[in-house]
């Protein structure tokens, strides 16, 4: 079978893209995915987007990680997504879309950075120094003194794998604190290896970085190694937060033809 695709990247964060509102494509199919997002074999991408029809949106989107199977919210995915709804022109400066973990709203500003409204986050608890909250996908937070010269997949896997979250799994995410910003680095499960940036993971770790700050409205500058991210949010309290915009940019990067029954063999 041809399948046509696009490649996106979020802060050198990958994705490939497919138009499947005519649902030609075999989500049933891990193995294809896996075999997509293989960067030796495949396409190669952290992860592949699905964008289908909905009935009471503009669109409905579904994530795969690259280990083939179906995942939970991608802050940068979302970003393209919405990039890529516009390029289908079926949105045009604002989009309201369904995801696996509800309804998000996005708009781009005049500089062309897609701002994507994420779930309330209601629930943070801790794992000794650790955060633990969902932000649309499960993240664990340490934050650290310097995470320049860390083993950041070997230390991530020790905790994705470990007793309490091996059934599941988790984000893995390694903060440092700057003078006006944090820097972040992430293990993804799903991709089980470092990405050069994960939205839902800065978006953890910006919350959790003012926990113990005044309660009033707030915008945090993340460093991840693929650029920059901003977090604005509003707080309910020191654990309940509203109103969550990831913003950062989503980067068409090629397209093309793939024969799905040479690259399954």
């Amino acid at each position: 079978m041809l399948l046509k695709f696009h490649k996106y990247q979020g802060n050198g964060n990958d994705f490939i893209i497919i138009d499947n509102r005519k649902q030609s494509f075999p989500v049933i199919n891990d193995v294809l995915i896996r075999t997509l997002c293989d960067r030796n074999f495949g396409i190669g991408a952290d992860g592949l987007m699905l964008l289908e029809r909905s009935a009471d949106y503009d669109f409905h989107m579904i994530y795969f990680n690259s280990d083939g199977k179906e995942g939970s919210m991608c802050g940068n995915g979302g970003r393209c997504m919405v990039h890529f709804a516009r390029k289908l022109a079926i949105v045009k400066n604002t989009a309201i879309f369904s995801g696996i973990d509800g309804i998000h709203e996005a708009s781009f500003d005049d500089g062309g950075l897609v701002h994507l409204k994420m779930q309330d986050v209601d629930n943070i608890e801790s794992d000794g120094p650790a955060f633990i909250l969902d932000t649309g996908s499960p993240h664990y937070v340490l934050f650290a003194d310097s995470i320049s010269g860390m083993d950041v997949v070997k230390a991530g896997r020790m905790i994705r794998f470990s007793d309490r979250y091996k059934e599941y799994g988790i984000n893995v995410n390694f903060v440092q604190r700057a003078s006006d910003h944090i820097i972040i680095r992430t293990y993804e499960r799903g991709v089980e290896d470092e990405t050069l940036a994960c939205g839902t993971g800065t978006v953890a770790a910006a919350l959790a970085s003012v926990i113990d700050s005044p309660p009033e409205d707030t915008s945090i500058k993340a460093e991840t190694r693929g650029g920059l991210l901003e977090v604005r949010f509003r707080r309910k309290g020191r654990l309940s937060f509203s109103d969550i915009w990831l913003i950062g940019p989503a980067k068409h990067v090629f397209e093309g033809i793939v024969d799905t029954d040479d690259i399954a063999g």
